[in-house]
């Protein structure tokens, strides 16, 4: 096409909306629902992704170190564990650090280690290791008892399985509701241009009359379904900060008992719109040009028939 029908078109385009108003109203708000529960599923998953990082990260393995081992050993040991792959992280306790924290533990109870002269040799040397992928928890601790001079490895492996199981599942939830809203969009926005084909259908029967290309006719439904999507866009990131900011101290209470902190939305602000935009783009390029081919399909057979 050139510029000046392309132009032209897509005034006709924008002008659809304000001639169709009540449609269009009707479609941007059920479309910007669409979108705000879709934001809320990805807030969702993103906060409940830091929480479980929050937990990884804290469950640590233990790895204490036979007390015969000397400053060598302790050495080869700190480097072996450092190969072992999967860990971001070491930090070695002392004995002194150790001995500092039982009799912190113990209160008053301490002074029984002093009356009796026990000192800090009576614990090993130890290493709080920090796994970094949880699915290879079990592997990684695996690989960690055959470390030489290992004494004894304290893991808490049935945690990390939980909790990889509850990011999948969290992430298949959520990755079902995008799906589902997205195909509720998609048929919105189809039935949308339906109804305003419909309402011109003499004007579209006299444009395939005098010639007009099905491009010629599509561009218009095409920029009209674009521009409710985008406007949809735009009133769903309102309208989910706004939820979010609402709903904010109800949902730091409960993360806040779990250790957790919220993410800020103004990290995710500009990815959530470009994600509505885009969805709302999808949709509205597929359900219109699903709509217009049919119904130029069926305009054509009458056209067929007719002749």
């Amino acid at each position: 096409m050139k510029n000046r029908n392309l132009r032209y078109l897509t005034r006709e385009g924008i002008k659809n909306i304000g001639v169709n108003r009540f449609m269009s109203l009707a479609s941007v708000t059920v479309l910007m629902s669409c979108l705000v529960m879709i934001g809320c599923a990805v807030l969702l998953y993103l906060n409940i992704d830091k929480l479980v990082e929050n937990i990884e990260a804290q469950n640590v393995i233990m790895v204490f170190l036979d007390l015969r081992a000397t400053e060598e050993d302790e050495a080869a040991a700190e480097e072996s564990l450092k190969a072992v792959g999967n860990i971001s992280g070491i930090e070695r306790i002392s004995r002194e650090e150790a001995y500092s924290t039982v009799t912190d533990s113990l209160g008053d109870n301490a002074q029984f280690l002093l009356d009796n002269d026990i000192d800090e040799s009576f614990l090993p040397v130890s290493y709080r290791v920090t796994v970094e992928d949880m699915a290879r928890f079990k592997e990684t601790v695996a690989k960690v008892r055959q470390v030489e001079n290992v004494l004894h490895v304290r893991e808490n492996s049935d945690l990390a399985v939980r909790l990889e199981k509850i990011r999948t599942a969290v992430t298949y939830v959520c990755l079902g509701i995008i799906i589902l809203l997205f195909l509720v969009a998609l048929f919105i926005i189809a039935n949308t241009i339906r109804i305003t084909m419909y309402t011109r259908r003499k004007e579209i029967s006299i444009m395939k009359a005098v010639g007009a290309t099905n491009s010629f006719i599509r561009w218009p439904f095409l920029i009209e379904g674009i521009t409710i999507g985008v406007i949809s866009a735009v009133l769903a990131l309102g309208v989910l900060y706004l939820i979010y900011y609402l709903a904010g101290d109800a949902l730091l209470t409960i993360f806040g008992i779990l250790g957790g902190k919220l993410v800020e939305f103004k990290d995710w602000m500009f990815w959530i719109l470009g994600g509505f935009v885009a969805v709302s783009i999808v949709t509205a390029g597929i359900g219109s040009i699903f709509s217009i081919g049919k119904y130029l399909r069926e305009q054509g057979s009458v056209v067929d028939a007719n002749g």
